[in-house]
Formats: structure tokens, sequence, C-alpha cells
């Protein structure tokens, strides 16, 4: 891989940085953590800006309403936005970074000419409903049902840790259609409006105090078969696109994010004098060379990606499971810089460094990534 930029790349760079330097200045103050209708007219009204400006979907194909740049150009767009203090894709996440790149890889023609343009033009929101209360790492053990009725599907069930339900439109939804096949052979991945009726969405309360994932119950909810991406029963390989992308790309932005927060916590610490610890200055240290190398892996995993067709491969796994550990590692080291301020609940760090706690599970935990890595990549039998 060649890590250099061309020409055409810097002035990718230098353009993206002026159009950023013009209307970052222009928005509106961020809404509070837990106004989610405000948050999501916040996140939606960015992605309206980039649609507009030509940034919206930069990696995707053009044929699926992208702009088909290059790998480089994808990471430079995701340095330069995080660098200037960019909003994040928030309430857009599942929508561009999960479902909208499964519909890419796996949707027919119609499918994608229904749901992308929306998804790029942050028009609508999606969540995501795969985990239940009895399937979460095992996932292929979900139970929620879709007993087919002429051309829709008759759902029953319910889901938990379900992303941004409460203000979404579209909800990827894994369903169980054959239950008499083996586990991971009974599976339809489909796209369920929010608003059918049957739909009751409950919030949840997360240690942070915010309520981003709820559970979903569905009472025989209505969905035309026209709304499954891939064939009936194909859902467990049309699942593993879209984990694929969940683990591989979807997190790229935090790197440099955590690289940002490493050079304020350095710069912290020689405010209140705890960079004459040396103990400290190692592990800050360590952690530098961690997240250099997670960038390198993350420009990697891209360029893997392109050269795959789209669709990340295993090696994402490699990369959830040690940026997981290192995300943690670093607020960690937030909390050492902090002393006693690691207590203030409305410090950054602190909220940041309870959310990271959940990375070792969320997106699939690290047992599973470290299976997969034995498994897909070393080629180790699979354990008993």
């Amino acid at each position: 891989m060649d890590l250099t930029y061309t020409p055409e790349e810097e002035d990718f760079r230098a353009r993206l940085r002026q159009w950023l330097g013009e209307v970052l200045p222009l928005l509106p103050a961020k809404p509070a953590a837990t106004d989610w209708p405000g948050r999501r007219a916040y996140d939606a009204a960015w992605q309206r800006m980039l649609y507009d400006a030509g940034y919206a979907g930069l990696h995707w194909p053009r044929d699926a309403g992208g702009q088909g740049v290059t790998p480089a150009q994808h990471l430079i767009f995701l340095e330069e936005t995080e660098l200037a203090g960019a909003p994040y894709v928030g309430a857009n996440f599942v929508g561009l970074l999960h479902a909208g790149p499964t519909i890419v890889a796996e949707g027919t023609p119609e499918q994608r000419a229904r749901w992308l343009p929306p998804i790029l033009r942050g028009d609508e929101i999606w969540c995501q409903g795969f985990s239940e209360p009895d399937a979460g790492s095992d996932l292929a053990a979900l139970r929620t049902r879709a007993v087919r009725d002429g051309d829709t599907y008759v759902i029953s069930g319910s889901k938990i840790w379900t992303s941004h339900a409460e203000i979404a439109d579209w909800c990827e939804l894994l369903v169980r259609t054959d239950p008499e096949a083996p586990k991971h052979r009974g599976i339809s991945w489909l796209a369920m409006p929010m608003d059918a009726p049957g739909v009751t969405v409950r919030p949840l309360r997360t240690l942070a105090g915010s309520a981003e994932f709820a559970e979903v119950f569905l009472d025989e909810v209505r969905v035309p078969a026209a709304d499954r991406v891939g064939a009936e029963n194909d859902g467990w390989r049309v699942t593993n696109v879209t984990l694929a992308f969940e683990r591989g790309t979807a997190f790229v932005g935090e790197v440099v994010a955590c690289r940002r927060v490493l050079g304020a916590l350095a710069r912290t610490a020689r405010d209140n004098g705890r960079w004459d610890d040396a103990v400290l200055r190692r592990r800050l240290g360590r952690l530098s060379a961690e997240f250099t190398a997670l960038w390198r892996l993350t420009q990697w995993n891209v360029s893997a990606s392109r050269s795959a067709g789209g669709a990340p491969g295993a090696g994402g796994s490699v990369f959830k499971l040690r940026y997981s550990h290192a995300r943690q590692e670093l607020y960690d080291a937030a909390a050492e810089v902090l002393g006693a301020g690691a207590l203030d609940a409305d410090h950054t760090w602190v909220a940041d460094r309870l959310s990271a706690l959940s990375y070792t599970i969320a997106a699939g935990t690290s047992q599973i990534q470290r299976n997969i890595v034995a498994e897909r990549i070393l080629g180790l039998p699979k354990g008993r």
C-alpha cells in the first residue's frame, strides 16, 4: 500500500479544508445529548450540507449515488473533518455506515434507488435491529419470527440495544424465516418502516445517562417481501456484510478523534504538573504509538476494502479488537491525568470514559473478534 498522497489528493485536502473553514462557523450550537429530536435535526442538516457540497457518500460507488473517490481521499475526508471539529455522522450512523453500504453491496436496483438517496441527503434515519435478549454475541440464535403471508412478512418478537430507534424511519432487521433450518440458514435481512403498526419503542438509559439505545417490540408487524435485502433465508450472509462494515470501516473517524484527545491529554498533563511523572509519560507515548499503528491499519483496511469491491474483510476484526481496548486505555489515562477531576460527571472525558466501557461489547464482543481472527485469518480450528 502506498501511504503517500498524490497532487490530486492534496488538492482535494486543500479544497476540503477551505470548505470546512467557511461552513463550520455557520453551524448552530449542538443540541443537548438528551435532546434526540434536536440531535436528529442537527445531524440531518449537517448531512444535507455535505450532500449539497458533494461530500456525501464519498467512498460509495457512483452508481449508488456516491462520489467514487479513492481510499486515500476517503481517509483525508475523515482526518480533516475530525481535526476541524466538524460534526460526526451522529444519528446517521446506521444508515451511512451499516445499512447503506449493505444495500449498496446487496440491494436490487429498485432498493438502491428507494433507500440510498434519502440516506445520503440525511432525510431518513436508520436503526439496527439485530440483537435480542437471548441473542447477543450468539446473534444467529435470534428468535424474532417472520411468517410469509403472500407478498408480506408478519413479524413478531423483540430486539434490544437498537441504536437510534426512537428517532429512526427505518430499521435494518434480522428475522427468522425458517425455524426448521439450522440457525445460520433460516435468517433474512429486512428493511422495516418504524412507523408500521405493531412497532413499540422503549428507550434504554445507559451508564452515561444517554438513551441512544432502545428495546423494540414487534407485534404482528407487516413488512413487504419486496423490502427483503438478499434472498429469503440468506440473511446470515447479508448480515456478515453489514457486520464487516460495522467492524471494518465504521470506526475509522474515531481513531483520528482519539489521537486528538491524546494530544489534549499531553497538554493538560503539562499544565497541571502530571507530566513530571515518567510512568505517565511512557503510558501516553505507548498510546501514541498504538493509535498511529491503528491509523495505519485503518489505511490498510480501507484500501483492502476498495480492492475487494467495497466490503471489508476479516481484517476489520483485528482493528475492532485492538481499537476497543486502546480506547479504554486512553480514557483510563485521561482519568489519571485529571486526578480528582475524573469524578466530574460534566467533563467530556468522563462521559467518554463511561462510553468506552461499551466498546469491547458493541459491534461484536472482543471474544467474538478473537474467534474470527483465529478461524478466518490464522486458520485455527474452531473451539469446542
